[in-house]
């Protein structure tokens, strides 16, 4: 069981970037999926979420309206569009779903925004 994250890199302020979190072992269809990011000497922070039975979504404010979370089930991946990057976007970003009784974590995607 385990989640595994793709998709970072350097990119200037004002660029996009797409995300990819791929899970084997369990269906992400099942749970709800989130994305978290950290920055060094900092706490990890909630960036957004897609629900197990709606696909709702929700956003950290800090995102809102720049990122989009989706989900592909035929792919088991969830997906984190990020549009509109700015330099304090720049963290380790994880993604995590709660799944046999315990969060299953990846080891995280590096996104860096320069100015």
């Amino acid at each position: 069981v385990q989640v595994v994250e793709s998709g970072g890199g350097l990119v200037q302020a004002g660029g996009s970037l797409r995300l990819s979190c791929a899970a084997s072992g369990f269906a992400f269809s099942t749970v709800a999926v989130s994305w978290y990011r950290q920055i060094a000497g900092k706490d990890r922070e909630f960036v957004a979420i897609i629900q197990r039975t709606d696909d709702s979504t929700n956003y950290a404010t800090a995102v809102k309206g720049r990122f989009t979370i989706s989900r592909d089930n035929a792919k088991n991946t969830v997906y984190l569009q990020m549009n509109n990057l700015r330099v304090e976007d720049t963290a380790m970003y994880y993604c995590t779903a709660f799944h046999g009784l315990q969060w299953v974590w990846g080891q995280g995607t590096q996104v860096t925004v320069s100015s």
